[in-house]
This record gives C-alpha cells, structure tokens and sequence, in this order.
C-alpha cells in the first residue's frame, strides 16, 4: 500500500512539473540581436511644446528570458534621447515596447508597472506596418489611455494610439529589417481585386468588338460614283 502511494506521489511531483515547465515556456522573446525598428509619430490637436516626432529601438542581446535593446527618441525641439533598457520576462515589462511572441487573445502578461498592472490581448487582426501585412495583437491599457498593438511573430511594438485630453498621438512602425516590405504599398481586398479584374476585361473585349464593328461598318459602305 505504501509503496503505491509512493509511486502515486512521485506520478503527481512529475506532473506538476511538467505543468510548471509547459507554463514558463509559454512566454518567449520573438527578436534577436540586430533585429531594429523605426517609427513615426502623428499629432492632431494641441500637443505640448516638446513631444516625441521619430523613435528607433535596436535588439542588443537576448539571454534567456532576458532581452536588452537602444532606444532613440527625436523630439519637436530638435533634440534627441538614447537609453539602453534591459527588460526580464520573469520581472515583467513595464515599458511595453518588446512582449512575448505569438500571443492570443485572451492571453495576460505581467507589465511590471503598478499602474498598469497584468495585460491581457483583447484580440488578433492583420494590419498593415512597415510595408507589409502583419499579424498584430492588441491592448487597451486604461491607465495609460492607450491603445496598443505588437506585431505576433516578434512581439515587437508596431503601434500605440494615446488620447491626452488637448490632444491625440499616433505613433506607428515605418521601417524594419524584421521583415521585409512589400513591392506595393497598395493592399485591397482579394474579392475587390478580383472584381477589378473582371471589368477591365469587360471594358478591353468591349472596346475591341467596337472597334471591330465600326472598321466592318466603314467596309460595307457602297463607294460613290
């Protein structure tokens, strides 16, 4: 008896285990050394007499749960700022520029700043950044009055939507060596490509069976005498 009870505990201690291992590798860095990504940054309204215009990040390293990377900011005075961050899964990323990769809605990560406390996705969609369709998840942060959203595959921030009460700021991905842009920056739907397509042909084989007709018209006309 004892000795199934022995074997049941260390069956349970093994279990548990696996779960607490299936758990931490759930969360993972998306980006690697000399991964970059430049930004834009939009303001409508009254902003204040200095504010962010153009932000750059640069991957440094990554070890293990660890990620470092360089952060540049140009401001509207003409002066600019770079700061090396150092952001630790376990402990949280309270600056939301990098998260875990391959999200889903539903998903929460801790931020590590009280304010904003646990994240969780509200959903997925496809977007356009960078020249390229993506996979992106996003987040209100109440706290913050912001809406933002991280490229799936990297986890590497691709936009934030803030609201101030005198005015709105847009600060979107521009460029990357992350993936590579599109030919087009002209992104329809395939049903409205294909709809396109259809009438042009129309157009051309009714352009043709005019003219067509008109050069057989002209022929059949009697000569004068």
């Amino acid at each position: 008896m004892n000795r199934r009870l022995s074997l049941l505990m260390l069956w349970v201690i093994v279990l548990i285990g696996m779960l607490l291992t299936t758990t931490v590798a759930e969360y993972f860095w998306g980006v690697k050394e000399g991964d970059w990504m430049e930004y834009k940054v939009t303001v409508t309204g009254t902003p204040p007499q200095k504010y962010q215009t153009e932000l750059k990040i640069e991957i440094l390293s990554v070890n293990g749960t660890t990620v470092t990377f360089n952060g540049t900011v140009n401001y509207s005075d003409g002066t600019q700022q770079i700061r090396t961050y150092t952001v630790d899964l376990e402990s949280g990323v309270p600056d939301l520029i990098i998260v875990p990769a391959n999200l889903n809605t539903g998903d929460s990560f801790y931020s590590g700043d009280i304010d904003v406390g646990p994240v969780t996705i509200t959903g997925v969609e496809e977007r356009t950044y960078a020249g390229a369709r993506r996979t992106v998840v996003f987040a209100n942060i109440s706290a913050a009055a912001a809406k933002l959203y991280w490229d799936r595959t990297t986890g590497v921030l691709v936009e934030i939507n803030q609201w101030e009460v005198d005015y709105t700021m847009r600060t979107k991905a521009s460029r990357t060596n992350m993936w590579q842009a599109q030919p087009s920056e002209l992104f329809i739907e395939p049903t409205v490509f294909y709809i396109l397509i259809i009438v042009a042909i129309v157009v051309t084989v009714a352009f043709l069976v005019l003219r067509r007709r008109r050069r057989s018209s002209r022929r059949r006309k009697p000569r004068k005498r």
